[in-house]
């Protein structure tokens, strides 16, 4: 789920020196029919893990054993010789590209680059007495019905590769679930991986019995659990998910862990996550408040964890809801907000009411997302620990009122009720950068994503670090499009995957024209080329669609679109291109795009 890009400057870490520590631990699987067992030195380990790195002391405290990375980067010294004190181990994640980020799996400097860096992560790190297994990538098989076979072929190079260079400890390969095809993918192309580990959410409870029905025959762990996913989730009348309190999200922490422990093919499981994270709400995700405060999906991991109770238990929240007869409000409306709650221990409760924009969700796997404005000013004096006093700001659109529950031994619980406002919404103006600004090619990417693919997208690949023949520097971009008719193209946008619903943008005014050079293959190759695409329909718009028709040569030839004199204060969509099939595969390539 959660994003973290592949960075060569990464590896930096890995010049670090580590202290002198104990031998590395040897950790094997003991398979015994349709029944396995992690070993740690001979000795049986089950995985009582979380993902995330923060608050290590209270995961072992808690009874936890286990930490979970999605990355190797500079602070990973520390955190395996952190663990390693507090008698953690760690199962160190490496993340490798994914084709909806921009990554390509058929060019030659992107693959190899990113494999000898795992291959010097893992000759840096293989001897921690922290490190438990090596996890080899992250969702990367995509969110398609089935995925690019190509993947998985890297996949098996890269865990062949890791095994013979540290044969002391397991592989695995993390997906998002196990719906598409990942467990015949799994099977037929990755012998070398050891263990499948899963994403899964609100079809945790039905894993095992699904796993073995779809012929998984690998031992697996459950990577990221907790309760339902926005997209599992029924929206309301407005398009927004009700959000469930964190007293009632602890059931769904307990109910997945007895479910998929008492398989005897399961060796673990790391909830989700051990922090807090902006995604659909500021509180979906997270065992942990920001402040470091623990919620109730906490107590009921320690008693799992551990087989005792915690020894002092987070708030309980009965009840939030607006007063009134319903939550279409007007803007500059005042609103009342109760809540019920209550401490197990009878201690006092400190309550903080927060009134936030709620942004209709738009990124896929857990990719970052800005976080909303909040309206400190909105509440009111008069509000109290159990009634919140709201005006609502004069800005249409959807909201959500959170309250924080704290304790004073650092035990907290978290609810919200979203709320619709009449009117249109007041826009978050795009943020300014200096002139140029490199879109994509040689200086390397800018701050527009290629996530925007459409029309025929299964017949066109793309390499954005292509050697074949680049016009300026070492790279270009590589565009095949394959397919007998039809068409297909992508949008470089920001964020990454928005078309319109959720605030971005740069603001590039003073610029006068969208740079770049391009050339066909073959010469003769059509398509189109612009900057804007998202129209006025949508609240976050670009505020400029300019477009070219080309028909390429075999020789690069610099093209200009006039930006002179255009409203650039929003563009969504950097750059853009589209191309239709003229009956034969098509090869063509850009480089050099700058906005300047």
């Amino acid at each position: 789920m959660k994003r973290i890009p592949f960075l060569v400057s990464q590896i930096v870490a890995l010049s670090l020196a580590l202290p002198s520590l104990a031998e590395e631990a040897t950790v094997t699987i003991q398979r015994e029919g349709r029944s396995a067992t992690l070993l740690v030195d001979g000795k049986p380990f089950e995985v009582k893990g979380v993902g995330g790195e923060g608050a290590l002391e209270l995961l072992r405290d808690s009874g936890g054993n286990t930490v979970r990375t999605w990355g190797i980067g500079e602070t990973t010294p520390e955190m395996l010789d952190e663990a390693h004190r507090l008698g953690l181990k760690v199962a160190l994640g490496y993340w490798i590209g994914h084709e909806r980020h921009g990554f390509s799996y058929t060019d030659w400097g992107s693959v190899t680059g990113q494999a000898d860096a795992l291959f010097a992560a893992v000759r840096k790190f293989k001897d921690h007495p922290a490190v438990l297994l090596w996890g080899i990538g992250n969702e990367m098989e995509g969110f398609e019905a089935t995925s690019n076979p190509a993947i998985y072929t890297q996949i098996e190079y890269l865990a062949k590769k890791v095994k013979e260079i540290d044969p002391n400890h397991p592989v695995m390969t993390v997906t998002a679930e196990i719906g598409k095809r990942q467990i015949e993918g799994l099977n037929r192309f990755c012998p070398s991986v050891d263990i499948h580990g899963i994403n899964s959410y609100g079809g945790v409870v039905s894993l095992p019995k699904r796993y073995k029905e779809g012929g998984g025959v690998k031992p697996y762990v459950i990577t990221e659990f907790g309760p339902a996913g926005t997209w599992e989730t029924e929206p309301n009348r407005w398009g927004m998910p009700d959000e469930l309190s964190s007293t009632e999200k602890a059931k769904y922490y307990r109910r997945a862990y007895e479910t998929v422990h008492a398989d005897p093919l399961c060796l673990g499981s790391f909830a989700f996550m051990w922090g807090s994270k902006q995604e659909a709400s500021a509180t979906w995700f997270g065992l942990l408040l920001p402040s470091g405060e623990k919620l109730a999906g906490v107590d009921e991991l320690t008693q799992l964890w551990s087989g005792k109770p915690a020894e002092n238990l987070c708030p309980v929240i009965q009840s939030i809801a607006l007063q009134g007869p319903n939550q279409l409000l007007d803007q500059g409306a005042i609103i009342e907000v109760k809540l019920e709650a209550s401490d197990p221990e009878g201690e006092e409760l400190k309550v903080t009411w927060v009134l936030a924009e709620d942004w209709k969700e738009t990124a896929e796997g857990g990719d970052e997302r800005p976080a909303p404005p909040t309206y400190s000013e909105a509440i009111l004096p008069e509000s109290t620990d159990s009634h919140a006093r709201i005006q609502i700001p004069q800005n249409g659109g959807t909201f959500r009122v959170y309250a924080y529950v704290v304790d004073p031994a650092g035990g907290a619980a978290t609810a919200n009720v979203s709320i619709k406002v009449t009117g249109g919404r007041e826009l978050i103006s795009a943020k300014k950068l200096p002139l140029p600004l490199t879109v994509a090619g040689a200086e390397g990417a800018g701050p527009w994503v290629p996530s925007g693919w459409m029309g025929d997208t299964g017949k066109l690949t793309m390499e954005e670090l292509s050697t074949e023949n680049p016009k300026v520097g070492e790279h270009c971009i590589k565009l095949d499009f394959t397919a007998d008719s039809g068409w297909a193209g992508v949008v470089w946008q920001h964020p990454s995957g928005d078309w319109g619903d959720a605030p971005g943008g740069i603001d590039a005014t003073g610029a006068e024209v969208l740079s770049f050079w391009a050339k066909g293959k073959e010469g003769g190759e059509k398509l189109t080329v612009g900057i804007g695409v998202i129209g006025a329909d949508k609240p976050y718009h670009d505020t400029v669609k300019e477009s070219l028709d080309l028909t390429l040569t075999s020789e690069w030839v610099q093209h200009e679109i006039v930006l002179k004199g255009k409203d650039l204060s929003r563009v969504k969509s950097g750059l853009f291109f589209s191309t239709a099939s003229n009956g034969k595969p098509y090869t063509f390539y850009l480089d050099e795009v700058v906005i300047k």
